[in-house]
């Protein structure tokens, strides 16, 4: 969310973003004419309200939400903290392979013995194109939340090469996707799909392993594959036995116009 590709897709979508004079992204909103700035996925700087005050915004009300835990100054905490599972890119793809939980890997070869077809390409912005169009159906009926079909098309459109869509088809038939977004040396599980035949291909696993070889020899030194909630534990699971690790972020807090932000220490 602090990558320029994503403050661009804001744009695109009539978002009104500020660039601090650090480098950092303030989002702004208003609610009941009550104007609030938020600093997403980003440790506060400790002049941060000198920066705010150089784009007038320092009398706003103020959203921390800290990519990782850190020290804050007077703050009320309105989230706790949320884990994340990180899967790292580090070593050679043996040894990545050797760390798979044996019942992934194990699913991982059942994979690839069914010679699924295997593709990767840019995401298709068009909203009504299939992978948008599959996620748009895939959220109304699970009821999740996402970014709005229009951001993620805003960001395609912005940024193709931060896109990476890998596919698998099976006997001509697409049978599973996901979507990764590219940002720095980082990259971020953001979508995906998969039918019941997928399901029964192990799809998934074989498009996570590729997807992380190619990544790695893209010198990207880690995949965010989102959330563990407790409430998907067959999806945390799963993240999990691929070598995902728990990684937690700082939460999120309110801080009232006028509190200074002290020196801030990584916790």
């Amino acid at each position: 969310m602090q990558d320029p590709a994503f403050v661009q897709a804001l744009r695109m979508c009539g978002q009104k973003p500020v660039t601090l004079p650090g480098g950092l992204t303030i989002l702004q909103r208003r609610f009941a004419g009550l104007r609030v700035v938020m600093l997403p996925r980003a440790s506060p700087p400790a002049d941060l309200t000198a920066q705010l005050r150089h784009v007038g915004l320092h009398r706003s009300l103020i959203v921390l939400s800290p990519e990782l835990p850190c020290r804050l100054g007077r703050s009320l905490r309105v989230m706790k903290p949320r884990t994340l599972s990180v899967l790292p890119l580090s070593g050679c793809a043996k040894s990545r392979r050797d760390a798979l939980h044996p019942k992934w890997r194990n699913q991982l070869v059942r994979a690839e013995g069914h010679h699924l077809t295997v593709t990767r390409n840019r995401l298709d912005p068009d909203p009504k194109g299939m992978v948008l169009k599959l996620e748009t159906a895939q959220s109304a009926a699970r009821g999740y939340l996402n970014w709005p079909v229009a951001l993620t098309s805003a960001f395609a459109l912005t940024a193709p090469d931060q896109t990476h869509v890998f596919a698998a088809s099976h006997r001509g038939e697409s049978v599973a996707h996901m979507v990764f977004l590219t940002h720095g040396q980082s990259a971020t599980y953001h979508i995906g799909h998969i039918t019941n035949e997928g399901r029964h291909l192990c799809a998934h696993n074989l498009l996570l392993w590729r997807a992380a070889s190619h990544f790695a020899r893209s010198n990207v030194r880690d995949i965010d594959l989102g959330v563990l909630d407790g409430r998907t534990p067959g999806l945390d699971r799963f993240k999990r036995r691929a070598g995902g690790q728990p990684r937690r972020t700082g939460g999120t807090h309110l801080v009232w116009p006028g509190f200074t932000q002290p020196a801030l220490a990584q916790a």
